[in-house]
């Protein structure tokens, strides 16, 4: 009985120690993600940045970025085809 008496205040203290495991590894989840979506957004600034905009300062949206440099990029080659 003793043997299963301290199992279980170690198990509240397991408990315990596990939630704040989960909240550590959400937290530095939470911190990469963090990270990679300021990359992305930067990488997607510096892609609008050589990309042709009309007006200029129409900021275009992440998908748009993205479909707009792949047809301008489609548009480059062809003209270098006809060249």
């Amino acid at each position: 009985r003793k043997a299963k008496a301290r199992r279980g205040r170690g198990k509240a203290r397991n408990e315990g120690l596990l939630s704040k495991q989960k909240r550590s590894r959400r937290m530095k989840a939470n911190d990469r993600e963090r990270n990679r979506m300021h990359h992305l957004n930067s990488a997607l600034d510096a892609l609008r940045s050589v990309l042709p905009t009309f007006p200029d300062d129409a900021k275009l949206t992440k998908i748009e970025t993205l479909r707009f440099a792949h047809n301008y990029i489609w548009a480059l080659t062809q003209s270098l085809r006809l060249a």
